[in-house]
Parts: C-alpha cells; structure tokens; sequence
C-alpha cells in the first residue's frame, strides 16, 4: 500500500502538472515554470526559469502595453483576466487567454501567479470582433504569424485571389493603409 504524500507534495504535483500554463513571476522574471508551458510556448521550464517574460510577447511594445494594463487592473482587484497575442519559442504568434493574480495589490508585478491558454485561431482578430467574419479571423491569425496570400491559401484549401480579396476588406475595416500596418493593427488589438 502507497503511503500519501505530504501536503507539500501535492502543492508541488498541483503547480508542476497544472492543465495550463503556469508562471510564477517576480518583477516580470520567471522564477517558477508548469510542466504545461512546454506544450504552449515550446519552451522547457528550466529554459524559461530566470528569464524575462519579454522572451513570451511578440514585441517590446507588446510587452509594456499588455504589463501596465495588468498592473492597473491587478491594482484595483487582485485578479485580471485577458486575451493577447504571445511568441512560441519557434516564432509563431499564438493568441492566448492569460489569467493573473498578484500577491501584492500595492506592486503587482512584485509577486504574481499567471496561466496561459492558447485560444481558438479563428478569435485572433478579437479587437475588431464583430466588425471581420469567421473567414477573417482565420486569415488574421496567418497574417500576425508571417504567411504569404499564397501560403495562407494552400492552408485553408482557397485561392489567393480570395485571400487578398479577404485581406483588402480587413484593411478596410480597421482604416489602415496596408498589410504591414494590418498587421500592426491586428498585433495592437491582441494586446489592447
């Protein structure tokens, strides 16, 4: 007969085989890693352990933007929930559901406790929601990620031709000039 473990034990079993993601984070600073985050972001937690979140976010800006917001929320309540556009290790940009919860409402980014859980592709455009179709959003989600017209075609099963047409009505929709800053848009929206 297996003795039970120690209430430690399971404190340790919970975090390391937790179903999401799981960071613990100090000033920002991955001190503690899921087993999870392997399967979400490609990296092992020991890789992760003693880095920077800024390795996980598309970009700088990203980065700064998604942390204030966070740490106004985290201010207010000790919870805060959202969706952003994340960096895989191998570069892709994955939209995820992050939840945080800080330890300190003073200075929530001293101590906090965060998990991520990659979303739906087809929810990549959240920002302009109801304003781009199903189609879109999908194609959306092949824009933030690199793929050319005829890339994201040959994927989806359609011509280029209607993936421009897609991409020119996106355009449209968020008022900006061209795919470089739809793109820049749609990044914008993920972390807004």
């Amino acid at each position: 007969m297996q003795r039970p473990a120690a209430a430690g034990d399971y404190d340790s079993l919970g975090f390391r085989n937790a179903p999401d993601a799981t960071l613990v984070l100090a000033k920002r600073l991955i001190v503690r890693a899921s087993l999870m985050v392997e399967a979400v972001f490609g990296w092992s937690p020991q890789a992760l352990e003693g880095r920077s979140m800024r390795c996980l976010y598309p970009g700088e800006t990203d980065f700064e933007l998604v942390g204030e917001r966070a740490c106004k929320a985290l201010r207010e309540r000790p919870f805060y929930r959202d969706e952003r556009f994340m960096r895989h290790k191998d570069g892709r940009i994955v939209w995820m559901e992050g939840r945080g919860r800080t330890m300190d409402q003073a200075d929530p980014h001293r101590l906090a406790i965060w998990t991520y859980r990659p979303l739906d592709p087809a929810e990549a455009a959240v920002g302009a929601g109801s304003l781009l179709t199903a189609a879109e959003k999908r194609i959306a989600g092949y824009l933030v990620n690199g793929f050319t017209s005829k890339e994201i075609a040959k994927s989806l099963g359609c011509s280029p031709r209607t993936v421009e047409v897609h991409r020119a009505n996106m355009i449209r929709k968020t008022g900006v000039r061209n795919s470089f800053e739809l793109v820049r848009r749609l990044l914008d929206i993920g972390s807004a």
